[in-house]
């Protein structure tokens, strides 16, 4: 999502953190340390390691095995072929009284040593399954009998009932693709959009770069890969996010919607008591390990350093840290007896709501500052740090963050479209100082109930954060619920003490960085241009009724609508991920391809008849599928060229073609927020209960930041960004030429649907249809708000 705007902006400054040298140290000791760094992660989690590093198989499965070696000893049968009698020649002799015990420790060696073989037979076996990406290549609906023999082993080594890190062995480590395939993917993917002159000069500039220098930083990248988990994952968290001097708002963060058409309950601090209890459910089961996204959800944050941030993950924390009207408290969440009840949780945010006590000077403001460049922030923490130090770790301690918003939100009768433009504002960067944009996620609650999140980018990306808010919504409404008044099941335990207020002890050095924070982070808030609008024409039911990939569907959409608003084409960066491997997170899809400038070009063709662009529209999406595929498979360009263009600096080579691949501006970044947890919501029975999803600021100052979501069958929803400084972009115009061109490109299925079944291409007047022009499609009055 926002990561198209890091991956544009980052300048590698390979500084150490005190920022007194320059690192000259060979390339061979920053993967020594990326190494260093994969082993430290797992010696963290030892103890969990080991339980999950067993499966498929499970420590009682050892003791089977011991117990049947046992009894086939007893039955004078000697399974291990003479080893236990091996083993037991190199045990120490305590006497004759303890033969029995040495038989018995030879018994369990042997088990042990078997069941390990077994194990690491099961992993190997496992890892090679997991190595065949065929099934992404196969036509949608097409299973061959490869692919079913194939998912028929993935069933019998994969076990039951996997944990959290239970597949980590077996996930095969990312490729390192070939740089002639890369460098060639790279030169397809930016003809469209480059002149002959240009595109002959970038030509040259990759021939020079294969002949000088790709070999040498190929080489550094493939040691890499074998000593690394990944060797790709922990540079893009470093360089692009951590080493970013930027604002983390707008330019980093990006947010989550609740429901678009209901909200639960009114009551703002029942509905605080239910998302945090069942937050909080969620990360007890993640502690569990019962669930599958990622550990540094909870519990985490992004702590400035100058030069470079560093994420700080507790292996827990038993409270949450609440803003209202400009004030920190500090809630525990956990009695001695367990998590609180959501009636409890309530009872302590109604306190805060219900607390007359002002906000100290500049502590209204003080949360301004994780919205400044990274430096400035990094610089006032260490005196903040001095002087609030125990509110300070009140705060970045907290499992998460709360906001108790004083103002309404969401959709509205009297207003939908301008309600849903400001509630995306107001998740996306609030007022500039009401949000602690260092946390993970901050959980945004508005007066009237409606709920919202705003997401820290670095730790992860958004199918993690996605999956979380989809268990939260359905936890929350469906299974907790709320009593007939509007309050949280259950009674208030006035026993429990009253919300913690926390003081800051401002230094009067650190007022003139708290306004300057302020200031520039109004502005950059200011400057945002959001607009979100659901499209109800169709939705991902009509698009399969096609056979298509919905995707591919509205990435093809964007491109026609992108051209009307521009009149060209440009980069467009899609992001899809790479969890197939281990420790994957996201590869580029540069869905401007030739294929779909050949469909734009013939929609807005006036000689161009229907089917003719069917048939090129087909080609587009069949090439974009192609290279979505090939993004998830690890044959993506982007990641590769990054890593490269890394591995140039650590060596000081000079890569004029790797410079002008960074060089590149994303004037269109792309994201689909996917549905990943169907079964919590009855869309059929509830259908005003899907998550609306999210959205994210614009990659460059003159483009757009587009996101969208399949809300059941029959309705997307588009979250739509730029900047209002720009005189060549407008969230709204886009937003309409988006809806225009899904309308047309609808129209050109119906329209051969409607052929196919007269079975003749003749119109009413008797003139062939195929002859006339498929633009007269575009001309609609537009979709209006109430509509939604």
């Amino acid at each position: 999502m926002a990561e198209a705007h890091q991956a544009v902006g980052f300048r590698p400054s390979l500084t150490s953190d005190a920022g007194e040298v320059e690192l000259s140290a060979p390339m061979l000791q920053e993967i020594y340390l990326s190494g260093l760094r994969s082993w430290k992660r797992h010696l963290s989690r030892f103890w969990n390691d080991f339980l999950t590093g067993v499966f498929p198989a499970s420590p009682l499965s050892w003791l089977f095995l011991f117990s049947a070696i046992q009894l086939a000893w007893f039955l004078q049968l000697d399974p291990s072929l003479g080893l236990m009698e091996k083993i037991k020649e190199l045990l120490p002799d305590w006497g004759g009284q303890h033969h029995r015990l040495r038989g018995v420790l030879a018994a369990a060696l042997f088990a042990s040593c078997l069941w390990g073989a077994l194990i690491f037979t099961l992993h190997v076996a496992l890892r090679l399954l997991l190595s065949y990406h065929g099934w992404l290549l196969q036509p949608h609906g097409a299973t061959s009998s490869r692919t079913k023999t194939w998912l028929a082993l993935v069933h019998i080594f994969s076990g039951r009932h996997p944990m959290l890190f239970s597949y980590q062995r077996s996930l095969p480590r990312q490729p390192v693709p070939s740089v002639q395939d890369t460098v060639r993917k790279y030169l397809e993917s930016v003809r469209p959009v480059l002149s002959d002159e240009d595109f002959d000069w970038t030509a040259a500039l990759a021939r020079e770069f294969l002949r000088l220098q790709a070999s040498l930083l190929q080489w550094y990248l493939q040691l890499k890969s074998w000593w690394a988990s990944n060797y790709v994952s922990d540079w893009w968290e470093e360089f692009v996010y951590l080493r970013s001097r930027n604002s983390l708002m707008v330019n980093s963060n990006y947010y989550m919607m609740d429901f678009l058409y209901v909200t639960p309950t009114p009551v703002q601090a029942a509905r605080a008591g239910n998302a945090v209890h069942a937050l909080l459910l969620y990360r007890h089961r993640l502690n569990r390990q019962e669930i599958l996204p990622y550990e540094k959800i909870f519990n985490t944050t992004r702590i400035p350093g100058v030069h470079k941030d560093h994420i700080r993950h507790l292996r827990d924390s038993r409270h949450v840290a609440v803003f209202h009207r400009g004030r920190f408290f500090r809630v525990g969440t956990h009695t001695q007896s367990g998590l609180l009840s959501p009636r409890a949780l309530e009872q302590q945010f109604q306190r805060i709501l219900d607390d007359p006590s002002p906000a100290c000077p500049h502590e209204e403001h003080l949360a301004a500052l994780t919205a400044a460049p990274r430096d400035m922030w990094a610089q006032v923490r260490r005196s903040l740090k001095t002087q609030a130090q125990e509110a300070l770790e009140a705060v970045e301690g907290a499992a998460f963050f709360v906001s108790l918003d004083s103002e309404p939100a969401g959709l509205t009768r009297e207003d939908p479209a301008a309600s849903l433009d400001a509630y995306a504002h107001a998740l996306l960067a609030g007022r500039g100082h009401d949000r602690w944009f260092d946390k993970s996620f901050s959980l945004i609650v508005f007066s009237n109930g409606k709920l919202g999140l705003s997401v820290e980018h670095s730790w992860a990306d958004c199918p993690i954060s996605g999956h979380m808010w989809e268990f939260t919504l359905a936890t929350e409404c469906f299974q907790l619920g709320y009593a007939a008044d509007g309050h949280c099941k259950g009674h208030p335990d006035l026993s429990l003490p009253q919300p913690q207020r926390l003081h800051w002890d401002l230094p009067d050095k650190i007022h003139l960085s708290i306004s300057l924070a302020l200031r520039g982070a109004k502005t950059l808030s200011g400057n945002i241009d959001c607009h979100v609008f659901p499209f109800s024409h169709f939705g991902k039911s009509f698009i399969k009724r096609w056979h298509l990939s919905s995707d591919s569907f509205i990435q093809m959409a964007l491109q026609l609508a992108y051209f009307r608003d521009r009149g060209q084409f440009c980069l467009t960066y899609e992001s899809t991920m790479t969890r197939l491997f281990l420790e994957g997170r996201t590869e580029t899809v540069r869905s401007c391809t030739r294929e779909a400038c050949n469909f734009v070009r013939a929609m807005e063709d006036k000689e161009k008849t229907d089917p003719q662009c069917l048939a090129l529209f087909r080609l587009a999406v069949d090439k974009h599928q192609a290279l979505l595929k090939a993004a998830m498979s690890g044959q993506g360009v982007d990641r590769h060229l990054f890593a490269l263009y890394i591995v140039s600096q650590f060596l000081h080579l000079q890569s004029p073609f790797l410079d002008q691949v960074h060089s590149e501006q994303w004037q269109l970044a792309t994201s689909q927020i996917p549905v990943q947890q169907i079964h919590l919501f009855d869309a059929h029975s509830y259908p005003d209960y899907v998550s609306s999803g999210g959205g994210f600021g614009p990659a460059d100052d003159h483009g757009y930041g587009v996101s969208y979501i399949f809300m059941g069958d029959d309705v997307i929803t588009f979250h739509i960004s730029s900047k209002k400084s720009s005189t060549r972009t407008d969230s709204h115009r886009l937003g309409q030429h988006i809806e225009d061109a899904l309308l047309d490109v609808a129209a050109l299925f119906q329209e051969g649907q409607r052929l196919k079944r007269r079975g003749l291409g003749e119109d009413d007047s008797g003139h062939s249809r195929d002859s006339l022009p498929c633009h007269t499609r575009g001309s609609r009055a537009p979709t209006t708000a109430t509509n939604f």
